[in-house]
């Protein structure tokens, strides 16, 4: 006589949760999930895990930078991922200093004054605050020698300006910018 086993197979694949706002992550994973421990630039990253592209990626042994102009955001991320670089400015076409129009627990804060205004007019009470700025080829340059899988840019409407600061030193193997205009 012979038994059946009822027990499902153990699988030894971690399971990928989503943190994403529209599921970046996953449309990122399905291209990169070949990768082990790869490489990532999260501009924009806002919270460590509250609409997060890179949280699911970081949770895979993924390792890269974040760029956040929030200083509460930067402090978050520096706390909740201490084993990576966070780069507390905003980006743009060359290094200096912005008037960042911060809208505080929100993923709203831009350095585009009008986006900010239209916030304001919407309700939203808003800070303004002096920020570094600097440029995407000064956050890309560390990784002249090795890969970026994955870069995105979420700069609520100063995207033209972050990327006209990238001199094509480093080049990403995909780039998710979201654009809402």
């Amino acid at each position: 006589s012979h038994s059946v086993s009822t027990q499902s197979p153990v699988r030894s694949r971690r399971v990928f949760i989503s943190y994403a706002q529209n599921f970046e992550d996953v449309m990122l994973w399905r291209a990169l999930r070949h990768v082990a421990h790869g490489t990532y630039v999260d501009v924009g990253a806002q919270d460590p895990v509250v609409d997060s592209v890179s949280m699911a990626f970081y949770e895979h042994g993924w390792r890269g930078v974040h760029v956040e102009p929030v200083p509460a955001y930067a402090a978050l991320l520096r706390r909740a991922r201490p084993d990576v670089r966070v780069v507390e400015a905003a980006l743009g076409a060359s290094a200096g200093r912005l008037t960042l129009h911060e809208f505080a627990g929100t993923g709203l804060s831009t350095v585009d004054r009008e986006m900010a205004l239209s916030h304001v007019a919407a309700g939203f009470a808003m800070r303004e605050v002096e920020v570094e700025c600097t440029t995407l080829e000064q956050v890309l340059s560390p990784y002249a020698d090795n890969d970026v899988h994955w870069m995105k840019i979420d700069v609520e409407g100063f995207e033209r300006e972050a990327l006209s600061g990238w001199g094509g030193g480093v080049n990403p193997w995909i780039v998710v910018v979201e654009s809402t205009l």
